[in-house]
């Protein structure tokens, strides 16, 4: 196996200590979260408490200033363990970036705290039941009122961390008749009237995720919470643009992950499997799967591993990030359907990790942008976009 060079010792340290917190905190919990459909509030506290939420936010905010790696190390972790229903990859680095990058100082002060800490869940609501991938079609509205406010009007669909959100972040036209161009970004706190949460969305897999619909009923948000401030508005589309390459970097690194943890488990398997008397794993078929899956996971590990590098020096484009998320979720669900299949009729029961692994793999095709979008943009920064 190549040796990867892109995490320090004390990334590996901060990798022993959060398997450890793994261990006490989450695993022995998880499965009754699946049941229930959603983590339990107090492992958001005691995740902030010991310091692995937000931790790449700057100290001033309520971080350890520290760099994207550590947050790299926990999604590869949750994703080894098969701990799906831990939400904290969008919370920590899609919705706290969001304010870090685009938020007044005020809004920063306001909120980035109490992420930091888990005493606020935060969610960013872009789909809807008629705009999922096409961020340009969603249909919500938050139109300026005399008083400065937006009256906000609407509804999501697919909201993770929906459920839980103290503080969501609302993708909303300000300016319906300008189509992409009058988008802006809105901060709704839970309890906000008119702001009311759907069921929890039963789901093939995630199944401890809370998932979430969202409606939006005249919800009279004030002006300060536009996100950025009045500079902001009508320029959402451009910080969803800026800010996709590193949601789609982390499905890639959960994807690999996952399909490596796959494989460790389905080696494991098949050398205490026995079948015709001896070990599934003396089979020339079985060693023979289980080496091209392992090579391929090898090959799509280096690239995403690179893709880390460059997100490090913010030089990761949207195309290179697409094909990242594209090509490696593919392949996550190639790996766990041949995985599945050594398994044989154990592959196909709840109680096994490949099991779970297998049903939590196919959404990674979809969100994020289906894999068809991510090959459209793909040909476009190839000059062989649609006229």
């Amino acid at each position: 196996m190549i040796e990867r060079t892109v995490f320090s010792p004390d990334h590996e340290a901060f990798r022993d200590a959060f398997r450890r917190f793994m261990d006490k905190e989450i695993a022995p919990f998880h499965e009754a979260w699946e049941e229930q459909g959603y983590v339990d509030r107090e492992v958001w506290r005691k995740t902030g408490a010991n310091g692995y939420l937000c931790a790449t936010l700057p100290e001033a905010y309520g971080g350890a200033g520290v760099d994207k790696l550590y947050s790299v190390v926990q999604m590869e972790e949750l994703a080894r363990g098969g701990f799906s229903g831990i939400g904290f990859g969008l919370h920590s680095e899609i919705v706290a970036p969001y304010l870090l990058h685009y938020g007044t100082e005020d809004q920063k002060q306001r909120y980035l705290p109490r992420l930091a800490t888990g005493d606020m869940v935060g969610a960013i609501a872009m789909s809807e039941p008629s705009a999922g991938s096409d961020l340009q079609g969603i249909q919500a509205t938050a139109i300026r009122q005399a008083d400065g406010s937006y009256l906000l009007n609407g509804s999501k669909t697919f909201i993770t961390n929906g459920w839980h959100a103290d503080l969501v972040i609302v993708v909303a036209k300000t300016n319906p008749a300008a189509g992409a161009k009058g988008t802006s970004l809105l901060l709704v706190e839970r309890g906000m009237p008119g702001f009311e949460k759907g069921k929890r969305l039963k789901k093939l897999g995630l199944k401890a995720q809370d998932t979430s619909e969202l409606f939006f009923d005249n919800v009279r948000v004030p002006a300060e919470n536009l996100l950025g401030g009045a500079a902001h508005e009508n320029r959402g589309f451009i910080g969803l643009m800026e800010q996709l390459p590193r949601e789609r970097l982390q499905i890639a690194v959960t994807a690999v992950a996952a399909a490596q943890a796959a494989i460790d488990w389905t080696v494991q398997y098949v050398k205490d499997r026995r079948v015709f008397g001896q070990p599934v794993a003396s089979f020339q078929n079985t060693r023979y799967k289980l080496a091209e899956l392992q090579t391929q996971v090898q090959v799509a590990r280096v690239f995403v591993d690179k893709c880390l590098e460059l997100i490090l020096q913010d030089k990761l484009d949207t195309a290179t990030a697409s094909m990242a998320k594209y090509w490696t979720s593919d392949l996550q669900c190639q790996v766990m359907d041949e995985c599945v299949q050594l398994h044989g009729g154990y592959g196909y029961m709840w109680e096994y990790p490949i099991t779970r692994a297998f049903a939590d793999a196919r959404v990674q095709r979809i969100y994020g942008g289906t894999n068809e979008i991510m090959k459209e943009v793909i040909t476009r920064s190839m000059g062989l976009g649609a006229k």
